[in-house]
């Protein structure tokens, strides 16, 4: 008898449903932090732009692969063969336009900040033979993946041509591995973001100059290098019309005039271009307000500059204060507002005939989809969104297959992210790929988060998600997480960026093991409009955010069944930065913090990027932000530090300096507070290596037991790992 016939009788019924729920509380109280990792995560879905099928990457215990799937069946299968946890990524799969080659990047750290000294690739596994960050292609079906070149950012033309970089410049190999590569043009810029024509007859590319940057197109071995419109503005995000005559793009200031003041917001404005390939010559065609809600987005793609059907450009904006998709005439004139409402769109995907935007946003009817994604439709030539995908799941990067389907990546507070097809009217919703979770992962136990909101003490409402698993009359320890960015949202589930599904990961498991974790969504974060995201005096302007951080812990001691003297914190990157904070200002409330990769003197960051003496007479208030700086940073407050901290970085970290790590290491030192460290030699920020988020998430989460609750014996709590030497 299936399971649904078994629960249409009322004994049956309460049989399974006891079941069930046995089954998950006891996976709940054995599970390890090994088991809540091994979770598939599937992200960098992408679609042949004329043929239907579509590729994405998949990473199962540090195990990344390629696969695809093609029409009308849409049967998964895998193009590489690697097997190893050696924190080599792929990134980047690219097909060419009719869909017969997929290529793909191996090596690199692609989140990075700068590059490590030397240009050097990570190797975080420190292989004795030195790594590179290489193009490989695989003809589609069947083909086997071969290593082409060393090289990145591969594009491939509708004649089968491919470009890519290397050492910024652009070479070019052919796809099946068998001819030499070759540089395919000199510049004596810094050369990034390939974009062939519709026909493959011309390349264009983003020249960077340093203050300046232009547009360029490359025709052949014979003709010139073409400049459009040259200035010295600095230009970005070339995009071809469907003629393959016209060239739009990005123009921002270049980098001149007097010195910007580091202790508030400065409007950037920007507008968008054409220009005539054959001629060079340039027009504007919309310029944003010079107002801080005109500010090129920050958010992920930019602009999102897209040239649809009917020579219309579709680009995204903060105009009203929210990131929304806009319309222009090719020709110019008055932007029209595409997508309205109090949300964000993220993800950006264009139809296969130019008629259709597909996007995913933190919209939705439901209760808590402002901290979920969802999938939405608008017509380029003006038509009332259309949701295409509502619930308590999240999707995201939506890919348009032509034909008229959508490839997107979908997960819920239990499933880990996974790939899925419909049509583009959201009908004929299906699976194509669930990452192969194996028998082990304990998703099913997994607790459904809890969207919460309280205020401020300057009366912000500040948003998380509220992760609690306790008996009736338990009284728990209480974990504030911090996330990174800072322009993130933490979701009500899976997250969409592989950093913060682990640690999605890891406060499942500390819910299951005795705390009760609050996700806090700070001001500087996504998803609540801009003022939300820029907020006056954040960061090293004077750390206004903190007292986010403050009101989460409130309101975690109030919550029903905590223990008020037994409050933790960690998180990673800026919320490296806050967690130190915390615990330098506040012992009194956050008892003990783990501390990963945080920034803990702001001045050191102002002075790489303005080194003094600063090469200019005009110094502008950059003493003053300095100083600014240091008193926002967690070395500032080294005399009120008592609570104990773990410390966990990798040293070849290319967005925040290991040196911030080393330097508060000898500050706790010399202030006699309790710290224990984890050094993990040749990793990068997020690190590529399994085995390295295993060994620093099971450290954490023994570290916090240790400091804030009894450990039970047989419960499947992790033992303590050796995490380097205490400090005194």
């Amino acid at each position: 008898m299936s399971l649904r016939n078994k629960l249409l009788s009322p004994f049956g019924a309460l049989t399974a449903l006891f079941s069930l729920l046995a089954g998950a509380l006891a996976q709940a109280e054995t599970f390890t932090m090994a088991q809540a990792l091994h979770y598939p995560f599937e992200s960098e879905v992408v679609a042949a732009e004329h043929a239907p099928v579509v590729a994405w990457v998949r990473n199962l215990a540090g195990v990344r692969s390629i696969w695809f799937a093609a029409g009308p069946g849409f049967s998964p299968r895998q193009v590489t063969r690697f097997s190893k946890d050696d924190g080599r990524e792929l990134t980047q799969p690219t097909f060419s336009p009719d869909g017969r080659w997929l290529t793909f990047v191996r090596g690199g750290d692609h989140d990075a900040n700068w590059p490590a000294t030397g240009n050097l690739p990570p190797d975080p596994d420190s292989a004795t033979g030195a790594p590179d960050v290489a193009i490989w292609a695989a003809a589609i079906p069947g083909g086997e993946a071969v290593r082409l070149a060393e090289g990145d950012g591969p594009a491939v033309s509708a004649r089968g041509v491919l470009a890519y970089l290397k050492d910024g410049q652009v070479w070019t190999s052919t796809l099946d591995g068998k001819g030499k590569p070759e540089r395919l043009f000199f510049d004596r810029g810094h050369d990034s973001q390939l974009s062939w024509s519709p026909d493959g007859s011309a390349l264009a590319f983003r020249s960077d100059r340093g203050d300046h940057g232009f547009i360029g197109v490359y025709k052949s071995k014979d003709a010139p290098l073409a400049w459009l419109a040259p200035s010295t503005n600095s230009d970005t995000s070339p995009r071809w019309s469907p003629d393959g005559k016209r060239v739009a793009f990005v123009r921002m200031q270049g980098d001149g005039g007097q010195p910007e003041p580091w202790l508030s917001e400065v409007p950037r404005p920007w507008s968008i271009w054409t220009a005539d390939v054959a001629t060079g010559e340039g027009r504007k065609i919309w310029n944003s307000p010079a107002t801080p809600e005109g500010s090129f987005p920050d958010v992920a793609g930019g602009a999102n500059l897209l040239w649809a059907e009917g020579d219309r450009l579709v680009f995204l904006a903060e105009l009203d204060g929210w990131e929304h998709l806009y319309r222009v005439s090719a020709e110019g004139g008055a932007p029209a507002l595409l997508t309205p409402g109090p949300f964000m769109v993220e993800d950006v995907g264009l139809s296969a005939d130019g008629r259709l935007v597909i996007y995913s946003a933190n919209a939705g009817p439901a209760a808590g989809d402002t901290e979920r994604r969802h999938l939405f439709k608008v017509a380029v030539a003006g038509s009332p969104p259309l949701e295409l995908t509502k619930g308590e799941t999240s999707e995201w990067r939506p890919a348009p297959v032509s034909g008229g389907q959508v490839a997107f990546v979908e997960a819920s507070p239990q499933s880990a992210p996974a790939i899925a097809l419909m049509s583009s009217d959201g009908s004929d919703h299906r699976t194509l790929d669930d990452g192969g979770a194996p028998s082990d992962f304990p998703g099913a136990a997994f607790v459904t988060p809890r969207s919460v909101a309280f205020k401020a003490a300057d009366g912000v409402t500040v948003h998380g998600q509220l992760f609690e698993r306790k008996a009736e009359g338990e009284t728990q320890a209480g974990v504030i997480f911090v996330h990174g960015g800072p322009p993130r949202q933490m979701l009500l589930g899976w997250h969409y960026m592989d950093y913060y599904s682990n640690a999605y990961a890891v406060n499942q498991y500390l819910a299951a093991h005795g705390f009760t974790v609050l996700s806090v969504n700070y001001r500087l974060g996504i998803g609540y409009g801009r003022a939300f995201q820029h907020p006056a005096k954040a960061g090293p302007r004077g750390a206004s955010e903190y007292q986010d951080i403050l009101a989460g812990a409130r309101f975690l001691r109030a919550t029903a069944g905590i223990d008020a003297s037994r409050i933790g914190i960690w998180g990673g990157s800026y919320g490296g930065y806050l967690t130190g904070l915390a615990l330098a200002r506040n012992s009194d409330v956050f008892k003990a913090g783990v501390d990963l990769h945080g920034v803990h003197d702001w001045s050191r960051d102002i002075a790489r990027d303005a080194p003094a003496p600063y090469l200019r007479y005009e110094q502008g208030d950059r003493s003053q932000a300095m100083a600014t700086a240091f008193a926002a940073s967690p070395d500032a407050d080294i005399a009120t530090w008592r609570s104990p901290v773990l410390l966990i970085q990798g040293d070849d970290d290319r967005n925040v300096d290991f040196q911030q790590t080393v330097d508060l290491a000898r500050r706790l030192e010399a202030q006699g507070a309790p710290y224990e460290e984890l050094v993990l030699p040749d990793e990068i920020h997020g690190f590529l290596r399994h085995a390295s988020w295993l060994k620093a998430d099971t450290a954490a989460a023994a570290f916090l037991e240790r400091k804030l609750t009894t450990p039970k014996i047989g419960r499947g709590a992790t033992p303590d790992l050796p995490i380097g030497s205490p400090g005194p």
